[in-house]
């Protein structure tokens, strides 16, 4: 690990400014739209614009990269999210936040297709998997220190809109400045949806659900802490916990799942989270007890995100993997865009707990799924090693990861 480090500091250091930059502006714009006036639909809409920027990034950023360079698109993207986030301040009208976070969702997965790329080619194949699993550490505890910025400013101010922007810029100079050679990309061959659905509609469909649930949970949980009447440190240690229960739980459901039919795992996790859900919709609960709630959403989503995707390659030779496993990322993204608007408009009608109720649907909606889909398929007699993955890694992290898998076993 020592090594690891030694060799990639510039852009673990790099990654944990961004996602400290992210992760207060993730959070802000709901607390601030709410001091605004905006309504929860029109900042549904916002929220949701992101993940619609992200999706487009994640197809687009690659051939970028290709045409012009990692250094040229890093820069460039990196100077457009500073100047987004200097003027949501200056904006304050929800439309233009929308598309401004259009922008920053393109420019966050284009820097994260860039980061990811650029440590996978610098790792040797004895440190990859290493290098990936400090990675995607890195990114949690940069959100985790995120919300502790953000308990501690002002958010009717300039200040947190300005820091984040002067974060990200100074994240960018490790990365340009470091001696490493530009990425390279290898063209991964798609597979179709049809055919992906075919060889795994339990994958399919939870990719979709799951994608729902991410964004919900995360783009609108300031919202639903504005909306309690959460104190700003409240709202901060409210999304940190959801980040720390997906940092703690990822790799005892890892070590269940190389042991268990992942589709029983699969099924009571989703299980979990309908009824935890229910239960803090239907119960008014106190602070440390909504901290908990937190804590097991975050929990239970991130190791669902990789389950799903482990399952999904349990049906598929070593070079289907990558091409399907795009298929499944980009089925994920686009649930994302949806989750934030049918959040809002739950919560718009009903109050806060329609946001533990639609996450609560979602989750039921994979329960029922995941029970159907276990009546029509046997078990895989044979499965691929389980890899803890983050909802935001681009398809060549995720193929990188998978090739670090050990062989299939019995």
């Amino acid at each position: 690990m020592l090594k690891v480090l030694a060799q990639s500091w510039p852009l673990l250091l790099g990654v944990m400014l961004l996602m400290v930059g992210n992760g207060v502006q993730g959070s802000l714009l709901g607390i601030r739209g709410a001091l605004e006036g905006f309504s929860t639909f029109e900042l549904s809409i916002v929220m949701s614009a992101y993940f619609l920027g992200f999706l487009g990034g994640s197809r687009m950023a690659p051939e970028m990269i290709r045409r012009v360079g990692h250094v040229r698109v890093f820069s460039a993207l990196g100077s457009m999210i500073s100047a987004v986030l200097v003027l949501y301040p200056l904006m304050l009208d929800w439309q233009a936040w929308a598309v401004m976070r259009v922008l920053i969702g393109f420019c966050f997965s284009g820097i994260y297709v860039t980061a990811e790329s650029w440590l996978n080619n610098t790792a040797s194949n004895e440190t990859r998997g290493q290098a990936l699993s400090a990675y995607m550490i890195v990114q949690m505890l940069g959100i985790i220190a995120s919300q502790g910025l953000l308990a501690m400013g002002d958010p009717s101010g300039f200040g947190l809109f300005i820091i984040p922007s002067v974060l990200v810029s100074l994240a960018f100079m490790p990365i340009l400045l470091a001696d490493t050679p530009a990425p390279t990309f290898d063209t991964i061959k798609r597979m179709s949806f049809a055919q992906l659905f075919r060889t795994s509609p339990l994958g399919c469909a939870g990719m979709l659900l799951t994608g729902g649930v991410f964004a919900a949970m995360f783009g609108m949980a300031s919202v639903y802490g504005a909306m309690s009447a959460m104190t700003i440190g409240q709202i901060a240690i409210f999304v940190a916990a959801m980040y720390v229960g997906g940092l703690v739980l990822q790799y005892p459901v890892g070590w269940l799942s190389d042991r268990a039919d992942r589709r029983v795992l699969i099924l009571w996790m989703a299980t979990a989270g309908a009824v935890v859900m229910a239960v803090a919709a239907a119960v008014p609960l106190p602070f440390t007890l909504e901290v908990l709630v937190a804590a097991l959403l975050g929990g239970i989503i991130n190791p669902l995100y990789s389950l799903l995707i482990a399952h999904t390659n349990d049906y598929l030779s070593k070079e289907d993997m990558p091409g399907a496993s795009a298929g499944l990322i980009f089925l994920n993204g686009f649930g994302a865009i949806f989750g934030p608007l049918l959040a809002g408009w739950l919560m718009s009608a009903i109050g806060p707990k329609g946001y533990f109720l639609i996450i609560g649907g979602f989750f039921a909606a994979l329960a029922g799924y995941a029970g159907y889909r276990m009546t029509k398929r046997v078990a895989p007699v044979q499965t691929n090693t389980y890899a803890g993955l983050s909802p935001t890694a681009s398809a060549l992290a995720v193929d990188a990861v998978l090739q670090e898998q050990e062989e299939p076993r019995r």
